[in-house]
């Protein structure tokens, strides 16, 4: 493996955590490898690697880029990982403030909803989120 596949899987799991990339790793096929290797070494070995910005900050644009595109199925992951990021409630919601602004209310209302779930569900497992 590469330095930046190393340096990439070890971004993922600070940010997503141990059991998310664990359960993830055991259902990747001979047929999704070249894309996993593709986006653990670009996506998280590289952007997420960079310390351009702090992580609370990519978690707020990440939030913001997929409900302004319409890629709600990502959400509830990247929700989950402000625990780790930093982003707080607050933080989410002023990123879907600004989808909704600048790329449309139904998605900003879209994501929003998938937060509350999120957390809710986050709140089940772990107890009331402080931040």
């Amino acid at each position: 493996m590469s330095d930046r596949f190393e340096k990439g899987m070890a971004v993922r799991r600070r940010i997503l955590g141990d059991a998310h990339v664990d359960r993830a790793e055991a259902v990747k096929t001979d047929l999704d490898q070249p894309f996993q290797t593709l986006i653990t070494e670009g996506a998280w070995g590289t952007v997420w690697a960079s310390d351009g910005i702090s992580d609370r900050e990519r978690s707020m644009l990440t939030l913001a880029l997929l409900a302004a595109l319409g890629n709600f199925e990502e959400i509830a992951m990247h929700v989950r990982a402000t625990a780790r990021t930093g982003a707080s409630k607050q933080d989410v919601l002023e990123a879907f403030q600004h989808v909704a602004i600048y790329a449309g209310v139904p998605r900003a209302n879209q994501a929003l909803k998938i937060a509350r779930e999120t957390y809710a569900e986050m709140e089940r497992e772990t107890g009331p989120q402080t931040r």
